[in-house]
């Protein structure tokens, strides 16, 4: 399969174009013949639906069936490479949407410890690789980053050297 692959913040320049995002499924929702994929890749957050009349025209009835039923099954951070076409939606809080023509699942993710819901401290700390995936912890990443970043050029701008003492 020939893939146009992408990064979730590069979607605004694809609308109406069929495209592939590798990424992570960061939560699912979904009912009947439908299939709500919120995804993330590291650059933002994304909405791919998947609408099983759409995998059925598109692979006939079994392959259709089966491959809404691997959608539906998708477990949170399962990674995934989703194909579909980029539309504007005004409903979508990302703005876009991809309307899913096709699913194909990279690695599987069994048992994340790290669900919507409160967790102590200590727990936290112990899976403190999965808990850095969450939003609040990107954003607090991504403000570090920008204040480093500017730190960094405006010693560069004054003339300081960074030195790293042993």
């Amino acid at each position: 399969m020939s893939r146009k692959l992408i990064t979730i913040n590069q979607v605004k320049d694809y609308v109406g174009q069929e495209v592939t995002i590798g990424a992570w499924v960061a939560n699912k929702s979904g009912k009947g013949k439908l299939a709500f994929l919120q995804l993330r890749d590291g650059t933002a957050f994304f909405q791919a639906v998947a609408f099983k009349p759409n995998f059925i025209e598109r692979f006939g009835e079994e392959a259709g069936t089966e491959k809404f039923d691997v959608a539906k099954r998708l477990s949170q951070e399962t990674s995934v490479y989703v194909t579909g076409i980029v539309k504007e939606d005004e409903r979508s809080k990302f703005g876009y949407e991809l309307d899913v023509t096709d699913l194909e699942v990279i690695g599987e993710s069994q048992d994340y410890p790290i669900t919507p819901k409160e967790h102590g401290t200590d727990f936290l700390m112990d899976n403190r690789h999965l808990w850095l995936r969450s939003r609040k912890q990107v954003a607090i990443q991504q403000i570090r980053n920008a204040i480093i970043y500017a730190t960094y050029e405006f010693f560069e701008k004054n003339g300081f050297i960074k030195c790293d003492s042993p």
